[in-house]
């Protein structure tokens, strides 16, 4: 079943063309590599999935909303069906792991107690984190923290995970688990997951579909695709992140 097509899409970034004639489909349970230089799009692509950046032009459906005419009532809807895990965690500071979770619940609808903790208590089972409910933000390592983000993520059993440099903040061998626990969601076959990142490493130790952002398109993976990347984002420095397009030289985008 496809979660997502777009078809000659167009994404623009302050009045800057960011990508052109995307033409893209995601499926139940594929796990998809979205890679590319510094300020090429891919954060743009995944923001455009959630409707925080609007279609330019083209055609683009996301679990059959049509992201080219959808109302602005309808976008929490589609939020809530979609996973998204940000590179920066984006945990409420003020509040314990259990209240960050039962905030997005009771945010999205849910209003039994029993039924609310009954939906944190298996999330945090799932990702290793059952102990740590209890704990706040900032007594958690910053794997702790990607975990307690994908648990996040995974509260209303989304179709679709949107996950956005999710090892950046972290050191290798946390980051290997991170993207190990995504691959194993997405090889359960219900869930799709998409995510960007600059680590080439963890390409080659997760196979996954590979899609690369370059010259404002989108490039499926052929041969020597990979080659061609890994010889550009080595050239990159890799703490920067194209999320804040705004940081980027509008020409680079070119």
């Amino acid at each position: 079943m496809s979660l997502v097509n777009y078809s000659n899409v167009e994404l623009l970034r302050k009045e800057h063309v960011v990508l052109k004639n995307v033409n893209l489909t995601i499926n139940d349970g594929e796990f998809t590599y979205i890679i590319g230089k510094v300020g090429s799009g891919k954060s743009t692509l995944l923001k455009s999935m959630y409707a925080e950046i609007p279609i330019e032009s083209g055609e683009a459906q996301v679990l059959d909303y049509d992201l080219t005419s959808i109302r602005r009532k309808q976008i929490p809807f589609l939020r809530r069906s979609i996973g998204i895990v940000f590179q920066d965690f984006q945990l409420l500071t003020d509040r314990s792991v259990y209240d960050n979770l039962a905030f997005v619940l009771k945010a999205t609808g849910w209003k039994g107690n029993d039924e609310i903790d009954s939906r944190i208590e298996e999330v945090l089972k799932e990702v290793g984190m059952l102990t740590k409910s209890y704990k706040m933000p900032h007594e958690l390592s910053g794997g702790e923290q990607q975990r307690i983000v994908i648990a996040r993520a995974l509260l209303n059993k989304p179709k679709l995970i949107l996950a956005d440099e999710p090892t950046g903040n972290l050191d290798p061998a946390t980051g290997e688990q991170i993207v190990r626990y995504l691959h194993e969601i997405a090889s359960q076959g219900d869930t799709a997951v998409v995510m960007a990142t600059h680590n080439l490493g963890l390409v080659d130790q997760f196979p996954g579909r590979l899609l690369r952002c370059e010259n404002k398109r989108i490039i499926a993976d052929n041969d020597g695709a990979e080659a061609v990347v890994r010889e550009e984002i080595d050239t990159e420095i890799l703490e920067l992140d194209d999320t804040d397009v705004e940081s980027v030289n509008p020409e680079t985008e070119e």
